[in-house]
């Protein structure tokens, strides 16, 4: 049960900075709110701790770096963003404030999951 509700909790964080990534780049109708500036380190950070305990130690490691994959990924996505709007390739509808701050919590997460090492192969 717990690898069930953190995996959803997990999905729902990721979803959350995708659409504050999406949002000032008009792609999507969804104006995301404060909760939501909440909701995407929140239940990340959540979700991952919940599915970490309910996982077997030799998974950790691919689930660290699958979820810090996807942060980064998103990362990348609101420095493109940032880009788009500063050179007026793309008009915002909103302030580029939340680009940055997807921009530096997936660069944060992002490369703390993907740092891990490697697990010890078995002689």
């Amino acid at each position: 049960m717990m690898l069930v509700a953190g995996t959803l909790f997990l999905v729902m964080g990721l979803v959350s900075g995708l659409l504050l990534v999406l949002a000032p780049l008009n792609v999507t109708p969804f104006q995301p709110g404060i909760m939501s500036w909440v909701l995407f380190p929140g239940l990340t950070i959540s979700g991952y701790l919940f599915v970490l305990v309910a996982a077997r130690t030799s998974l950790i490691p691919t689930i660290s770096r699958i979820a810090g994959a996807i942060l980064l990924l998103l990362a990348v996505v609101a420095t493109a963003g940032l880009f788009l709007i500063a050179n007026a390739i793309v008009k915002s509808s909103a302030s580029t404030l939340v680009l940055w701050y997807v921009l530096g919590v997936g660069l944060v997460l992002g490369s703390a999951g993907v740092s891990l090492p490697p697990p010890d192969k078995p002689n």
